[in-house]
């Protein structure tokens, strides 16, 4: 196998982002050396991918636009290195989000990335009872929505329970008996919300 000499590599983005989105991946194979970006956010990018330097030959076709979806990996380019002799090349990447309609699509191997966390406008709590039949359908909506949010159970936590009681004016035993989840949002108590559309109503509020 070579031994691979990289002299330097940079990088350009038309982003605002202060990191960069898309990595490159380099892999060996025999006498060719494959270049990959790797984007693990949960946005697509068109990438425009340069290799520039001696001891190896690529294509002669004018680098185009290649579109690199969210949370994949797709093969950018391979050069075929000369026997005998270390390859000495720099690299230059040019990102944008700015989707072009000519970028070139080509097959990609989908990354095992989970979604990233919603931080809400208020910070949502969800106090339950074990009576309450509203409760799972908007726990469970929550989170496949990958919200961030605190699901407290009455049961479990029963100095919490005493509290709310006071707020709601209720005893102990009747907060047992709450079929409907009590719901914080931003440290207000909301007592008739029974489904994921009224929460989000609410949620959005000014």
């Amino acid at each position: 196998m070579h031994r691979l000499l990289l002299i330097f590599s940079f990088l350009v983005f038309k982003l605002n982002a202060q990191q960069a989105p898309i990595k490159i991946v380099e892999k060996p194979q025999n006498n060719r050396l494959a270049f990959f970006a790797v984007n693990e956010t949960w946005t697509d990018y068109d990438v425009l991918f340069e290799v520039k330097g001696k001891n190896f030959r690529q294509s002669a076709a004018k680098p185009r636009l290649i579109r690199v979806p969210a949370t994949s990996k797709v093969h950018l380019k391979t050069i075929i290195l000369f026997r005998d002799k270390k390859p000495i090349y720099t690299t230059k990447i040019t990102v944008n989000d700015s989707l072009s309609k000519r970028a070139l699509k080509k097959e990609f191997e989908i990354l095992d990335i989970p979604p990233p966390k919603i931080k809400p406008k208020k910070q949502i709590t969800i106090y339950t009872t074990n009576n309450c039949t509203t409760c799972d359908s908007i726990v469970s909506k929550l989170t496949f929505e990958n919200y961030v949010f605190r699901n407290v159970e009455l049961s479990k936590n029963p100095d919490i329970k005493q509290q709310l009681s006071g707020f709601l004016a209720k005893s102990v035993e009747e907060m047992d008996s709450i079929t409907n989840p009590i719901i914080s949002l931003g440290g207000r108590l909301y007592s008739w919300i029974t489904s994921y559309k009224q929460l989000q109503e609410e949620l959005n509020k000014e």
